[in-house]
């Protein structure tokens, strides 16, 4: 029965080790399905629109052939086509039976460069989400959803490449084979057993094998031997003829003979059982070859846990809120090329380079200050940049423009430098975003809860009635408590931190009046102060407790005049006033202005919170002679 048993175990074997192989070649389907997009008309731009990358589910695989450099690109499908607006382009979309199908586009408004197309260059436009170059070949890997295109073209010019290949990877994994191959490895193993059991049985149960007696010669009279011969067996004489045929000495001297001969056929039996044992080991060895050489895919997966829920803050979305105009990725990488150009535009002071990544306060101040760098040979005043690491990211929610973005950066390499807020606004689809508004924050300031990034937040209007105060008035009220002091209005408004800014604006400005009346200037010349708010359009986002961050600027000005006609005024020890004037002494006087970048945090309506201050920073923008 051992040997039916053992019969079956190696059928069985034979069978699921089969199976799991046959899984994983013949019956195993294509891994990929493919669709090849045709382009009808030379464009130096090709859009492959959403649903043709969502013709089938899974991971697409764009390939790009042909000469020379090619652009890969993908985005949100609006702000794709907005880019494309001023050019013509081939839109390459979903036709009947899902076959794809491309057509022309127009420009829809003139071209931004002028001609028949824009010649624009889409590399390193801040609009795309990811993007590629390569040489000839290009192939990457995207898992798009509805609503992104990829954009594809070379330089903007030249027609984009035509030869475009989308392929979907296909679900081959195939659970069941490396179990069935272990499983038939198992039951080798086990047929092997009882194989080997089988025999040894047999072999127990049959008994030692003995040789039987000689054939018996042919019947004759038996003579009786004589009595002397018969002592001479009794006494035990060697020479009687036991070894005669016949004899019972001679049957008997046989037995071990016999005896032998057995021993010899057992030992030859069990080195029998040891090679087919030893004949097994190599289907085992193939069989764990076969089970641990099987991908991932040949196994049920079995060792995924279930993410563990962690509490978060409750974030509503409001209704109909557009999605936000960077990603979390998108919006990393764009602050480090910013930090990356405005670096090396201070290190070389070209404010050429430092205009194509600022704007504004931020633009003006670098501006004034590369002059004074290149005639004041030992200045050494610290320039505000973005830091290496972004940690809060604040996208508007938005997909018209402009549209801006609130970051807060702190640096991986000092701790103990302050980090800074900051502020970009991209002016078209076809800009890049600059900084506009850029700050130190303070140890004591905290920075309001605001959502997420995936979600984005929403532009509050200048006049909104729903803060504490219009984001429009928020200069003006700050410069009031600063020139006013305790008799403005706003005196009591503004949390600690800004009253500590606004008494060192008046206790400078105080430094300065000492100075005439120390040198006894002040009865020839008078200065006069002067806070107002800045033609630039204040900037305010959302936070999560229905109050905003508002970034504001101002300009401090300084104006010192002669009282008679006799008296000038001397620039004297002033080295930034030399240097950006090119005059030692004016008839009239001069009028110096510093720009202050400030970011607020204002509460709702009816909210008992002060207007926090949350980082400043000063920049001297001009010393000019009064004409």
């Amino acid at each position: 029965m051992r040997f039916v048993w053992a019969v079956v175990a190696f059928v069985l074997a034979t069978v699921l080790i089969g199976a799991g192989i046959a899984q994983r070649t013949i019956f195993m389907g294509p891994s990929e399905q493919t669709m090849e997009l045709s382009v009808n008309e030379p464009q130096p731009y090709v859009l492959v629109d959403a649903e043709v990358l969502g013709a089938h589910p899974g991971l697409q695989t764009l390939l790009v052939r042909g000469e020379g450099e090619m652009f890969v690109a993908y985005g949100r499908t609006d702000d794709v086509k907005a880019w494309l607006s001023d050019t013509s382009y081939t839109d390459v979309t979903l036709g009947k039976g899902d076959k794809p199908k491309s057509s022309t586009v127009a420009a829809q408004q003139p071209p931004a460069a002028g001609g028949e197309t824009s010649g624009r260059n889409p590399s390193g436009s801040d609009l795309w989400l990811d993007s590629f170059t390569d040489e000839e070949i290009l192939v990457t890997k995207m898992q798009l959803t509805p609503g992104h295109s990829v954009l594809i073209a070379r330089d903007g010019v030249q027609p984009a490449p035509d030869d475009i290949l989308v392929s979907w990877g296909l679900d081959t994994r195939t659970p069941l084979a490396g179990p069935l191959m272990v499983a038939g490895g198992v039951l080798l193993l086990a047929g092997l057993v009882l194989y080997i059991l089988a025999i040894r049985h047999q072999r127990r149960g049959r008994g030692p094998l003995r040789k039987g007696p000689a054939p018996l010669p042919e019947t004759e009279p038996i003579e009786m031997p004589a009595a002397p011969k018969r002592k001479a067996i009794e006494a035990g004489d060697g020479t009687s003829d036991a070894s005669e045929p016949g004899s019972p000495d001679a049957v008997t001297g046989d037995q071990p003979v016999s005896d032998g001969q057995d021993s010899g056929t057992g030992r030859t039996q069990r080195s029998a059982l040891r090679r087919r044992a030893w004949l097994g080991l190599p289907a085992l060895a193939l069989t764990a070859v076969l089970a641990t050489g099987c991908s991932p895919e040949s196994w049920p997966d079995l060792g995924a846990e279930s993410p563990t829920p962690t509490p978060t803050p409750t974030v509503v979305t409001p209704e109909d809120q557009k999605p936000p105009v960077v990603t979390e990725k998108q919006g990393h990488r764009i602050i480090a090329q910013i930090e990356e150009t405005v670096s090396k535009a201070d290190t070389d002071l070209d404010i050429e380079l430092a205009e194509t990544r600022l704007a504004g306060a931020a633009l003006e101040g670098r501006r004034t200050e590369y002059v004074l760098r290149g005639k004041i040979a030992d200045r050494d005043t610290n320039l505000t940049a973005p830091r290496e690491k972004v940690t809060i990211l604040l996208p508007e929610a938005a997909d018209g423009w402009p549209r801006s973005v609130l970051a807060l950066t702190v640096s991986e390499k000092d701790d103990t430098v302050p980090p800074v807020l900051l502020t970009m606004t991209q002016d078209d689809p076809w800009s890049n975003y600059r900084i506009s508004e850029m700050a130190d924050m303070p140890a004591s300031s905290e920075f309001p809860d605001v959502a997420p990034e995936w979600l984005g937040t929403t532009r509050v209007p200048q006049d909104s009635p729903f803060l504490a105060l219009p984001p429009e008035q928020v200069a003006a009220a700050f410069s009031d408590f600063v020139d006013s002091g305790d008799k403005s209005e706003y005196a009591g408004r503004f949390d600690e931190t800004a009253v500590k800014l606004a008494q060192s604006v008046r206790d400078s400005r105080a430094a300065v009046v000492k100075g005439l009346k120390d040198k006894k200037a002040d009865k020839t010349s008078k200065v006069a102060f002067d806070m107002k708010p800045t033609d630039e359009t204040p900037l305010s986002l959302a936070t999560l407790g229905s109050g905003a961050v508002v970034s504001v600027s101002v300009d401090d000005i300084e104006t010192i005049t002669p009282t008679t006609k006799e008296a000038v005024i001397r620039v004297g020890d002033n080295p930034e006033a030399s240097a950006l004037t090119g005059v030692k002494e004016s008839a009239k006087g001069f009028t110096t202005t510093y720009s202050i970048q400030l970011f607020f945090s204002v509460p709702a309506q009816g909210s008992n919170e002060q207007i926090r201050l949350l980082a400043y920073h000063q920049d001297l923008i001009s010393v000019k002679v009064i004409k």
